[in-house]
Order: C-alpha cells, then sequence, then structure tokens
C-alpha cells in the first residue's frame, strides 16, 4: 500500500494569519495520525511564513508515524534536519521567495552539489528524497547522487488530468519505470487530490509515498479532516 504523508503546511499559515495557536499544528499533525495519515510532511521555509523551524522541533518528539521535511537545503535547513533527525528529507530546488514548489531539479547542472547534501544527510541516517520532473535525464543523474528516492513532481499531470488523462500520465509511467529500473524509491506529489489520485495510483502502484497537502486541507473543509484521510488512503489500497 502506498503511504499517505499529509503536509500540513496550509494548517500553520492558517494559524499564522491571526497569531496565536490556533489552529494547532501539533494537535492537527496528531489527529492526521490518529485519522489514518501514514506520515507528516512539512516544508519549513527562511521567511517562515507557515511552518516555523520551531514547529519542527515541537512536532519531532510527538510524532510517532514517518516525519518528512522538505526543503532547498541551505545551511540553516541542513542544520536543522540534521539536528532534529527525521524519517526523511525532500530536497526541492526552490528560491526563497517562491511560493509553493514549481519545478524539479536539473540534476545534471547540480550533481556535485546534491550529491554532497545526500551524503551529509545519509551520514546521520536520514532517508533523502530529490524533487525531480519527468525528465529521464534528470532522474538518470538523480541516481548518480546517491540518493534513496526520487519524487516525481505531479503539478503538470493535475493540469492535465481532466484534458486528457491518458496523455497526462504517460510520462509519469515512463519516469516513475525509470526510477524503479535504477533501484530508486519512488514518492509524488504536488496538486494531487481526491479527483486525480486513484488513476495515477491505478498506473503506478508501486509508489511509496505521496505528500498532499493543498488539496486534502482544502477538501477536509467540505468533508472533514478524518472522512478526507480515509478517503484519500481509501485511494491508495
Amino acid at each position: 500500500m502506498t503511504k499517505l504523508s499529509v503536509n500540513i503546511n496550509k494548517i500553520a499559515t492558517l494559524r499564522n494569519a491571526r497569531g496565536g495557536n490556533t489552529p494547532n499544528v501539533c494537535q492537527v499533525a496528531l489527529d492526521c495520525e490518529r485519522f489514518g495519515a501514514a506520515g507528516i510532511t512539512v516544508h519549513p521555509r527562511p521567511d517562515e511564513r507557515h511552518i516555523r523551524f520551531a514547529d519542527v522541533w515541537d512536532l519531532k518528539p510527538i510524532l510517532t508515524t514517518e516525519f518528512n521535511i522538505e526543503g532547498y537545503p541551505t545551511p540553516d535547513f541542513i542544520q536543522l534536519v540534521k539536528s532534529v533527525k527525521p524519517h526523511q528529507v525532500t530536497l526541492v530546488p526552490d528560491p526563497p521567495e517562491a511560493i509553493t514548489s514549481s519545478a524539479g531539479w536539473d540534476t545534471v547542472t547540480h550533481l556535485e552539489f546534491l550529491q554532497e547534501v545526500v551524503a551529509d544527510f545519509q551520514s546521520v541516517g536520514i532517508r533523502v528524497s530529490i524533487f525531480v520532473d519527468t525528465d529521464l535525464k534528470n532522474i538518470e543523474f538523480a541516481a548518480k547522487t546517491g540518493t534513496d528516492r526520487v519524487e516525481l513532481y505531479t503539478e503538470p499531470y493535475a493540469t492535465n488530468y481532466p484534458i486528457d488523462r491518458q496523455k497526462a500520465i504517460a510520462p509519469f509511467v515512463e519516469a516513475a519505470r525509470l526510477a524503479q529500473k535504477l533501484g530508486l524509491g519512488l514518492n509524488a506529489g504536488h496538486d494531487l487530490s481526491l479527483d486525480n489520485l486513484a488513476y495515477l495510483h491505478q498506473h503506478i502502484p508501486w509508489i511509496d509515498e505521496v505528500s498532499i497537502g493543498h488539496a486534502l486541507i482544502s477538501e477536509a473543509l467540505y468533508l472533514g479532516l478524518e472522512n478526507t484521510i480515509k478517503q484519500y488512503n481509501m485511494q491508495l489500497v
């Protein structure tokens, strides 16, 4: 079964909009676990506009499922992750001002940098995943970094799914097969939702983990958080 990791950044965005501690990020994370999430994902950014570095420290001792920290490997981010030691770190190529992730790594250009960062995290026992698009060369060079997994950037799939789902899924199946052939674990994330997740999973059932935040939290406004997580898990069986 593919694992569902719930990205709780949007919970922190809502909290920060008003100040105080409502909604409580830690409580929501625990509730997500209780409702069936197999992991919690956070993406602290330098300006702390949603998840704060302090949230990462608060979450670490209370979570009982997999903890995944996403981010661009700045010195501060690397220091945080190596100190907290989550189960997994996902490296994304976002500049500090990015609203959200919008592309995968150019692993050819950044090969040496990624090799150093991957080895650094692995040296303290942290599994590493690199955010990539479906360009096969980028996946080939991701393998050369020594990473444990790649995470497919699925926004193009989500955008094209309503137009032509077969065309939308095709490059992702090809990329997933190459990752499998190269011995890489496989994650996926970005703009996945209850509308498009099942079709992705039907065609790539060997995905290890999907990380979903924005759509899941938005859907929970109508369906409730517990029911939404249950519906996601039903699509991943």
